[in-house]
């Protein structure tokens, strides 16, 4: 199935300009960028950001810049890239999928010491959606074990926002049982006993909630901001206890010196750490990782008041191998609650 995903994810590509080994047919004067990104950011790329980026290179350079694009799932595309997905930048949702390529040989530069926030392009929290009016009066993550409700979440082994929602009951309960990890477990049992829908991305989640499945939905609180800007009609719930989302972005270096386009890659990628494309990024609800930015639209994202982040959970290596490894503890508590 991944590898279906990440063969996709190349046809996709070479339907929108040619691929990455018909470069050269863009034209003169012209390069291309190709990037593969987690869906949730789609519309902030396609919409604003890379236009004007275009726009910034064409008039800083005299050169035109065209994007070949992918959107899947985070770690689909990190598998994908992996197994030969020509992606010169990867803007994927967690520093797990990052490190997939890395260890792959294909990110050769400390990918952490670029930008203002260790290598993040942006951040949210993880938040619920739920019904207008929030009929079930859903507050906390202990809501979503009642019998009367039913949740919707994407699933861990293809999607990294996924794991972020995992992680922030996991360090919930985890919080309020002062570091019980037997209370935490079954914590994680009853809110999987409640998941009635499973799917491949947060996206397609998504989709699935707005298609009148489940009463609450576990999600990026900016996909939520996102689909109430479009106009779409549910409440954008925040547990007091949640996790901070950090999205990282690396350049591919083995993509980009086989491409030869080093230079507008990580033009790119600088450009959006300017502060004018993290306020695109807020305005498609994202919290700025740029300091200064994120100061002037703070009156826009509320401050959970036990917001915690993952290195509360002593890091992602530990979490990966803790949570998500082949026996770990999700796996467990899915094949208890689920079956085999």
């Amino acid at each position: 199935m991944v590898i279906r995903i990440g063969l996709l994810a190349v046809v996709v590509m070479v339907a929108a300009g040619g691929g990455a080994g018909c470069r050269k047919g863009a034209g003169e004067g012209t390069e291309t960028i190709v990037l593969a990104a987690y869906t949730v950011p789609k519309e902030a790329y396609e919409e604003q950001l890379i236009p004007a980026f275009r726009k910034y290179w064409k008039e800083k350079t005299g050169r035109d810049v065209v994007f070949q694009t992918s959107y899947v799932a985070s770690g689909a595309q990190a598998r994908a890239i992996v197994n030969g997905l020509e992606a010169d930048v990867a803007a994927l949702s967690l520093e797990g999928d990052i490190d997939l390529v890395t260890k792959a040989g294909l990110i050769k530069h400390d990918w952490k010491s670029r930008g203002p926030a260790g290598g993040m392009v942006t951040a949210s929290v993880v938040a619920l959606g739920v019904r207008p009016g929030n009929p079930k009066g859903i507050k906390d993550w202990e809501d979503l074990t009642r019998p009367d409700v039913d949740v919707v979440t994407p699933d861990p082994a293809t999607s990294g926002g996924a794991m972020w929602n995992v992680n922030a009951i996991w360090g919930a309960a985890l919080r309020r049982s002062g570091g019980d990890e037997a209370a935490a477990i079954e914590m994680l049992k009853r809110v999987r006993a409640r998941i009635k829908a499973l799917d491949a991305s947060g996206r397609e989640s998504m989709a699935t909630f707005e298609r009148g499945v489940g009463d609450v939905a576990i999600t990026y609180e900016n996909e939520l901001l996102l689909r109430l800007r479009k106009g779409r009609s549910y409440d954008l719930v925040l547990p007091p206890a949640t996790i901070r989302i950090d999205n990282p972005i690396a350049v591919v270096d083995a993509n980009v010196d086989k491409h030869g386009n080093r230079e507008v890659v990580e033009a790119f990628v600088e450009f959006l750490w300017r502060e004018d494309s993290q306020r695109v990024f807020a305005d498609y609800g994202f919290r700025p990782v740029v300091p200064s930015v994120a100061a002037e639209v703070a009156n826009r994202f509320p401050q959970p008041p036990e917001l915690f982040t993952i290195e509360d959970l002593d890091g992602w290596t530990a979490v990966r191998e803790k949570l998500y490894s082949q026996d770990g503890i999700w796996a467990r508590v899915n094949r208890e609650v689920a079956g085999p």
